[in-house]
């Protein structure tokens, strides 16, 4: 979260509708990344100090601003066309290897925070929800079988685009990473609080509609499969994030098209983790 005082973000663990900042247990972990390379002794002693608090300890969620649920990731790795329906209605070809790009640092956003449009470059700026993965501990050369291991925990990512400019341009990078277009929280949920990674209701809603509305059972390369092939050709580093790709209902398919525009609250939703909500204003 945010604080009001300072407007710099601290960590906190959330336990039902409290926030409970870990700087007040005693716990001065910067980011949840210097939290997850401490190791799982850390977050050990961190819960059983959360578990010890009474009741209404903490401050109301209703009541904080939410930072990006991850800050400072040594990289965000996201995955495109790995559902068959978003590759179908782009037009895109997805029967090679994962399709890798990165997101730009500055992408990062909050819940509940404002997605600036940058309408002198793009009126075509478009929604994808998405399952985002963050990596425990360093992966190299895992197996699918013992990739699920590496995982620290599962959060949503809402992968905004601007699709004239990634139709454009050869890479993917630049049209998803404009300031504020990457959307990450609204908390991140520790990997066993999440039992399988593939069977999860993904929704998105843009100002009240339902324009997605699947599982991640239909990704063409599981979770447990896109950290294996990713490790093969890298080390995947302890608080990496990877957006795992989005289903179909992208605002470019629908006839008319439905892009975002200023005044446009998109709400990404997915079982077991939250919802994340963000409206669109102009740059």
């Amino acid at each position: 979260m945010i604080r009001a005082e300072d407007k710099q973000p601290t960590l906190v663990a959330v336990r039902g509708d409290r926030a409970i900042p870990l700087d007040a247990l005693g716990e001065h972990f910067a980011t949840l990344g210097s939290l997850i390379e401490a190791g799982q002794s850390a977050l050990d002693r961190v819960r059983e100090k959360v578990a010890a608090q009474p009741e209404g300890a903490g401050v109301s969620l209703d009541s904080v601003e939410y930072a990006s649920a991850i800050l400072e990731p040594p990289i965000v790795l996201a995955v495109g066309l790995n559902y068959d329906e978003h590759a179908s209605e782009l037009n895109l070809d997805n029967d090679s290897g994962p399709v890798l790009f990165s997101l730009f640092p500055n992408s990062l956003n909050g819940h509940n925070q404002e997605v600036p449009l940058p309408l002198s470059l793009s009126e075509e700026v478009d929604y994808e929800g998405e399952l985002g993965v963050v990596i425990g501990r360093a992966a190299k050369n895992v197996s699918p079988e013992e990739a699920l291991d590496y995982v620290f925990g599962y959060t949503i990512v809402n992968d905004i685009t601007a699709r004239n400019i990634q139709f454009a341009e050869p890479q993917w990078s630049r049209c998803k990473s404009f300031d504020g277009f990457s959307p990450v929280g609204p908390v991140v949920v520790t990997a066993d609080e999440i039992p399988d990674p593939q069977a999860l209701g993904l929704t998105t809603d843009v100002d009240g509609l339902r324009v997605q509305d699947s599982t991640t059972e239909f990704m063409i390369r599981t979770v447990a499969q896109l950290i294996s092939s990713i490790s093969q050709s890298l080390t995947l580093l302890p608080g990496t994030l990877i957006s795992t790709g989005s289903p179909g209902g992208a605002g470019r398919s629908r006839k008319p098209p439905l892009y975002l525009m200023p005044g446009t609250e998109v709400t990404v939703t997915i079982e077991g983790i939250g919802a994340i909500t963000n409206r669109c204003i102009e740059a």
